[in-house]
């Protein structure tokens, strides 16, 4: 089952929150029909946003992170909240690139590294923070890393793992965020980064069935670890009838005008989670009633 903890270590010195999310990422294969490449992309990315959304202070903050870098993935699109919920999708779920020069699947070469890394932080002002990077290495680790420290100047190890079976099913997905608070000690960052360098991959240790507890207890054995927090990391899309309509009557008086004038019918579908909502000529009509 899915899990995601929010801990401390070495006297509060470290920040780390880490989860196992293979059901989640499961779901979101199966939502968009991705081919192994595709589902290790995007389930890196939904792994990280709810990792990312976790560190939201209120539970009415969200954050959307994108990543861009004109690889055939056409890039990839997350939204957490701060229960840990995620929603995303990859532009090209079809994307099946060669495995890369180390045996694994070509993350970094789908997603490209000529574009950005760019995080939205809504949080209820009139303006949402945004912060991007260019990428570094489209494997997206790496990427939130290199982010983490340069635009919100927050030294991060970024680990992020999704295992796709031969069966094409998600045999294991999880990550971690580790950070070094303001006033921690050099010395504590150079074991740690010592210990990052030398522990197995996250997928292998959750297919050995290490659950995220201790993956984090093997990391900061005799550091104090100290876990605060258990969350439930899903996959939820917040689509509904409403808000496609409030969408679809944002084009505006006049292309409604026309859509009722000539007859026709508008299927929207929902990006996130590719429900399909139906407005015949008649639920135009009405939108467009409602305008006057």
């Amino acid at each position: 089952m899915d899990k995601l903890v929010r801990a401390t270590a070495q006297n509060g010195e470290i920040r780390i929150i880490g989860a196992t999310t293979t059901d989640l990422v499961q779901e979101a294969m199966d939502i968009h029909k991705c081919t192994p490449t595709a589902a290790a992309a995007l389930g890196r990315m939904l792994t990280v946003g709810s990792l990312m959304g976790a560190l939201l202070k209120n539970e009415k903050d969200s954050l959307t992170i994108q990543i861009s870098g004109g690889g055939e993935a056409k890039g990839v699109v997350v939204t957490a909240h701060a229960d840990a919920c995620v929603k995303g999708y990859i532009g090209n779920p079809d994307v099946d690139l060669p495995l890369n020069s180390i045996g694994k699947l070509d993350v970094g070469g789908a997603i490209g590294t000529n574009g950005y890394l760019k995080v939205i932080r809504d949080m209820g002002l009139k303006e949402p923070y945004i912060g991007q990077v260019p990428i570094q290495t489209g494997e997206i680790g790496d990427d939130l890393a290199y982010y983490f420290t340069i635009s919100e100047q927050t030294p991060s190890a970024v680990a992020l793992g999704v295992l796709v079976d031969t069966n094409l099913t998600i045999k294991a997905a999880g990550g971690f965020i580790i950070q070094m608070m303001p006033g921690a000690s050099e010395f504590v960052a150079d074991i740690l980064s010592y210990r990052l360098q030398e522990i197995p991959s996250v997928t292998s240790m959750i297919t050995e069935g290490m659950t995220i507890e201790d993956i984090l207890k093997y990391i900061f054995e005799d550091m104090d670890l100290k876990i605060h927090e258990e969350l439930k990391p899903e996959y939820k899309c917040d689509c509904s009838r409403e808000r496609v309509e409030r969408a679809l009557i944002s084009i505006g008086r006049k292309d409604l005008q026309e859509l009722v004038d000539e007859g026709k019918s508008e299927e929207i579908l929902c990006h996130f989670c590719n429900k399909s909502y139906i407005f015949t000529n008649e639920n135009i009509s009405e939108l467009l009633k409602s305008l006057h």
